[in-house]
């Protein structure tokens, strides 16, 4: 399983917080709590066929 360690800023709080992407699943989309505020965060990511990340994080 390859990983990424993806950092942003919580669009919540505004702090500087970073998510595991397993880039061995194409695509995914989840909620996940910040670790600072606690409240949720909707993550979604895809991985193209050459290996280009794009990630969106917005309030959940």
């Amino acid at each position: 399983m390859e990983q990424h360690e993806q950092f942003f800023n919580c669009p919540h709080c505004g702090q500087s917080i970073s998510v595991l992407l397993d880039l061995s699943v194409p695509s995914q989309e989840y909620i996940e709590d910040c670790e600072i505020c606690c409240r949720p965060i909707e993550i979604r990511y895809e991985v193209s066929a050459d290996g280009e990340i794009v990630f969106e994080e917005r309030r959940g």
